[in-house]
């Protein structure tokens, strides 16, 4: 099933994200991983693009897992580290797996790397463009609330967004986010520059406080005042501090679906038990 029809039904859909393994000894137990998140009954399983894009094979073995457990994959492809036949490799595989949903990205440049012009796409509005023209496959990409760390400002990035959404997307999901009004502003904006492709909201419980540095560096996401409170108290508790971070992405869930937002994605870091219990204190919620 194509993602975008999901989506633009009237339900609510949550999805989750799983990485796959950086070495074959590890595949079994992602496998099982997939399993059980799948027995959630999630929209969709995102599965990102191998161990920093080098092992795109574990990506589709993954995405394959995920469809024989009868819950539609999508599967992450970058291109700035990828020549076009291999790109087309890629694909070729993912079709022959039965995974039609992609989500279409740049991917992280490397220090010092260049890449000839002709061999290589720049960006990944080119990506998505030369995925649609292909056919075949439903076109995700990403975008940013809080705008992308490399774009000069956020009207640039908003320029950016609209290329990608012009390019052929047919739906997008944002990067995390802890204050819902930074997404209920991006969506206004967004929609003010003519994007009305779906949206999933991508949200991410923080179960320690090991994890927060990382993702501030990474995402460039704003961690608000009542955040960090619930850090400065739990932080030093692990049970606490998982318990208090399941609590939080499930209070901006409810909100946001409150709010009419009903495309929910869970940046699940390959944690059953954190899935599981943001699952189930949705419960009736989802069933709607």
């Amino acid at each position: 099933m194509q993602i975008v029809t999901l989506l633009q039904d009237q339900g609510v859909h949550v999805s989750c994200e799983v990485f796959p393994p950086k070495e074959s000894a590890r595949v079994e137990e992602v496998r099982r991983v997939v399993r059980e998140i799948s027995a959630l009954t999630p929209a969709y399983v995102s599965v990102t693009y191998g161990a920093a894009g080098n092992t795109p094979h574990f990506t589709r073995e993954i995405s394959q897992t995920v469809q024989d457990a009868g819950v539609p994959a999508l599967a992450h492809l970058t291109c700035i580290n990828d020549t076009i036949p291999s790109i087309d490799a890629v694909l070729n595989g993912l079709a022959a797996a039965g995974v039609n949903n992609v989500l279409a990205l740049r991917g992280d440049i490397p220090q010092g790397a260049s890449f000839p012009s002709g061999e290589h796409f720049a960006h990944a509005a080119q990506l998505v463009r030369y995925v649609k023209k292909r056919g075949g496959f439903c076109v995700g990409a990403a975008c940013y609330p809080e705008g992308h760390p490399e774009a000069g400002n956020r009207a640039q990035d908003l320029d950016h967004l609209k290329a990608k959404v012009d390019a052929g997307v047919d739906f997008l999901t944002t990067q995390m986010f802890f204050d819902n009004a930074t997404l209920y502003h991006f969506m206004y904006r967004a929609l003010r520059a003519g994007i009305q492709v779906p949206v999933s909201a991508g949200i991410m419980p923080v179960v320690n406080a090991k994890q927060i540095k990382r993702i501030a560096a990474l995402s460039g996401a704003t961690l608000p005042p009542r955040f960090w409170s619930i850090v400065d108290r739990f932080g030093d508790d692990p049970a606490s501090m998982r318990q208090a971070g399941v609590a939080y992405a499930t209070e901006q869930i409810i909100d946001l679906i409150a709010n009419g937002f009903n495309n929910i994605h869970l940046y699940t870091m390959n944690r059953v038990d954190v899935a599981s219990d943001v699952f189930a204190n949705l419960g009736a919620i989802i069933k709607r």
